[in-house]
């Protein structure tokens, strides 16, 4: 037993490192908001292990500085499953099905994943939920700005320009990750436990662009 918290502070401790320089969105305090997240919704589903859960909850985001230096190109979830591999071993894990377990975690979180990668296992529906909920409600607005600004977006746009327009781009803006991906969040949600807490954070969301349209616009 010692072993293994020995290996999930050197866990911590080489993630904290990863993300040491890495901007708000997707930052050290996004992944402990993950793994909070996590251990929720695994006290809720009675998991009788938790340890692949709480490793892929400090792994899932690691390649993310890579897939932003990137533009996109790379796929963070896949470059992770394959780094994630590594960063356990060097940290002292050896067990190949916890290992594989792990990764496989990492690899099927993405939202836009689907098919052969989408969750399969109960740990992976966790990971994948814990993720999704630090996505949208009023924590998601907060990093869809922030992603924005540091794309250089505009602060808002109409829904016909925001659809319309590539990501990466300068009409890349939170309400456009709000129409493309941010309200399709709470329906795809894997697990009991973590539907029913996106769905509180779904409703402010959606109060939250009804009243910046009518501010701007005048109508939502």
């Amino acid at each position: 037993m010692s072993d293994k918290r020995e290996n999930f502070r050197k866990l911590r401790k080489k993630v904290e490192d990863i993300f040491r320089n890495a901007p708000g969105c997707h930052d050290i305090e996004h992944t402990l908001r993950v793994l909070h997240n996590a251990r929720l919704i695994a006290k809720s589903e009675k998991i009788s292990d938790i340890a692949v859960v709480e490793a892929a909850a400090l792994l899932h985001d690691i390649a993310r500085p890579e897939e932003f230096d990137s533009g996109g190109k790379i796929c963070h979830a896949i470059r992770g499953a394959e780094k994630s591999v590594k960063v356990l071993i060097e940290c002292g894990f050896r067990d190949p099905d916890f290992i594989k377990k792990v990764s496989e975690c990492v690899r099927k979180h993405r939202f836009r994943l689907r098919g052969p990668n989408k969750p399969d296992s109960i740990e992976e529906k966790i990971i994948y939920d814990a993720d999704k909920l630090d996505s949208i409600g009023a924590v998601g607005v907060g990093r869809a700005f922030h992603f924005a600004g540091r794309l250089g977006a505009k602060l808002h746009n109409s829904k016909a320009v925001a659809l319309s327009s590539p990501s990466y781009g300068n009409e890349d803006s939170a309400y456009r990750e709000y129409l493309v991906k941010l309200r399709k969040v709470r329906k795809r949600m894997q697990t009991r436990a973590g539907a029913a807490l996106a769905e509180r954070r779904h409703k402010f969301m959606r109060r939250f662009f009804e009243e910046l349209n009518f501010e701007i616009y005048g109508k939502k």
